[in-house]
């Protein structure tokens, strides 16, 4: 299973390894997959002090609730009839969560995780990316001090040790699964470190040789332009922090948790999160990407009038987290989705069985 073809996953293609086979049957892949989000979720809870709440899956188009993600995904959209009204399907909750934590009446160091699901329209559908998104989206009050790489990076580190943990008690209950060797703590690196340590690489490629390297890695800093005029990747300008100086060189306040993934011999992102923006970061974001009309969205003013709490949030994906800890080899064997007939049949050939 170590030989594969090769292929980036990154662009709907299609990556096949040679001689894949499933450790599990199909039935007891549907066990695991509730054993490991039911481990996994209580362990979150536990780590971070997380309160379960129930979420939407729609929320109104003129609320400026819903997230733009890296800012050009469009929205499935729907008129609401008795309303006179357009809704749309959530893309994530990013900022649905902030306005909860105000309106339930969390505290300082205390939160809320959800089931959150999704429909992304625009995803290029391949290994590790299907219309449908399945995650825990998270979110925790904090105060000005903790508004730090260093605080950010302790939250870290709590989600990777129940990472782990999980993964322990997987092996234990299906031993014919082995240990994917992670290191005992992610490598953490700044976007501008990773540009200016391998300038000739594209972000995706830096990635994966410090991800080979170390078995893990988090990116920090995403979304501000780099020296070469263009982010590490995209984030929309109104729920991450990514513009706050941080020292000399480094800007953000957010980033990107990757683990190796052997199968597809690629890295492998489990999640993404960061510190929220204040006004200030909002302002700032908004102005560099042209968008300050959005200021007057009810979301956008009520964060500018100072009546949210500061946050640190981010989405850890329920599908990724089986895919990887049952060494799978695509999404669509831990998650049902829509595939194109091109690429079931590929992979029923290769011995890759889609839900």
């Amino acid at each position: 299973m170590q030989d594969t073809a090769c292929q980036t996953y990154v662009g709907g293609r299609l990556c096949l390894p040679y001689g894949y086979e499933s450790f599990l049957s199909v039935r007891e892949t549907e066990y695991a997959i509730k054993f490991i989000k039911d481990t996994f979720q209580s362990g979150l809870a536990a780590a971070l002090n997380l309160t379960r709440v129930s979420a939407p899956i729609c929320v109104m188009s003129s609320s400026g609730l819903n997230d733009a993600l890296n800012g050009i995904e469009r929205a499935v959209q729907f008129d609401v009839r008795s309303m006179g009204a357009v809704a749309e399907i959530v893309q994530s909750l990013a900022k649905w969560k902030r306005v909860a934590l105000t309106e339930y009446g969390f505290q300082h160091g205390e939160g809320l995780y959800t089931d959150m699901n999704a429909v992304r329209r625009d995803e290029a559908l391949d290994n590790l990316h299907s219309v449908y998104v399945d995650q825990w989206d998270w979110e925790r009050v904090i105060d000005g001090s903790e508004r730090s790489v260093r605080f950010l990076e302790e939250v870290v580190v709590r989600i990777y040790d129940v990472l782990l943990r999980t993964e322990s008690l997987v092996i234990e209950r299906y031993p014919a699964l082995p240990a994917l060797g992670l290191p005992p703590r992610p490598v953490f690196v700044h976007s501008e470190d990773l540009e200016s340590g391998y300038p000739d690489l594209s972000p995706q490629e830096r990635v994966d040789r410090v991800c080979r390297e170390s078995g893990s890695v988090f990116v920090v800093g995403i979304g501000a332009p780099l020296a070469n005029g263009h982010p590490h990747d995209g984030r929309a300008a109104d729920y991450d922090d990514w513009s706050t100086p941080t020292d000399a060189r480094h800007r953000g306040l957010n980033g990107d948790l990757f683990v190796w993934n052997s199968i597809l011999e690629c890295s492998f992102e489990l999640s993404s999160m960061g510190i929220r923006v204040d006004p200030a970061a909002l302002l700032c974001q908004l102005n560099m990407r042209g968008e300050l009309d959005r200021k007057e969205l009810p979301y956008h003013s009520r964060l500018l009038r100072g009546e949210l709490p500061l946050t640190i949030g981010g989405g850890i994906g329920q599908s990724r987290l089986c895919m990887l800890l049952l060494h799978k080899a695509h999404i669509g064997e831990v998650q049902v989705g829509v595939w194109p007939d091109t690429m079931l049949s590929l992979c029923n050939l290769h011995g890759i069985r889609l839900l």
